[in-house]
């Protein structure tokens, strides 16, 4: 039985896309990064620490996979979570505008028959200069709220990305063929 360790619709989505069954127990952790953290050891440790968390919350763990997952965006070295308010979104919008940024997503899966796996995504971004209305425009749809970087590339902020070079669905919030390389390496 596969739990996604998260309440995020968009990694739901993803996971109905590839066909996989699971259900959704979402972990409350805290995400703040530890000083000196690097991101990829950063997103590696909260996914692994949201699937632990979930996983053990079950009594019956024999046939349990927990797949832990968080992503994060980074601009010169510095982690963007998610935006605390509009002003901070629009503080983002404007490190990433004209730049190329990281996506990096951690992904871990547990379970009481393999030691935990745990890898990480890295997808590059390449962001179109934006003006102060485009990126006030934006912020007044709402769709920059609760998402990494302020932005959601699966939706009106695609206007602003004219190419990534790496995984997409690791730039919407789980990359599905390094998901699916770690799931068949717990069944070997």
């Amino acid at each position: 039985m596969l739990i996604l360790a998260s309440a995020s619709p968009r990694r739901r989505e993803l996971l109905d896309q590839i066909g996989l069954t699971f259900t959704v127990d979402s972990a409350d952790i805290d995400e703040t990064p530890r000083l000196a953290e690097e991101p990829v050891a950063y997103v590696k440790r909260l996914a692994e620490h949201k699937a632990a968390s979930v996983f053990a919350r079950y009594s019956d763990k024999s046939r349990l996979i927990v797949l832990g997952a968080d992503t994060t965006v980074v601009v010169d070295n510095q982690i963007l979570g998610k935006p605390e308010d509009e002003a901070d979104a629009a503080r983002m919008l404007r490190l990433l505008s004209g730049s190329t940024h990281r996506v990096i997503t951690g992904l871990a899966l547990v379970t009481a028959f393999a030691a935990p796996l745990v890898s990480a995504e890295t997808t590059e971004v390449e962001f179109s200069p934006l003006t102060d209305h485009e990126i006030a425009a934006y912020i007044a749809t709402g769709e920059p709220m609760g998402k990494a970087g302020a932005y959601g590339i699966q939706g009106r902020a695609a206007r602003f990305i004219p190419r990534i070079h790496g995984d997409y669905s690791n730039v919407v919030g789980l990359p599905l063929a390094r998901l699916s390389d770690m799931l068949a390496e717990l069944r070997r």
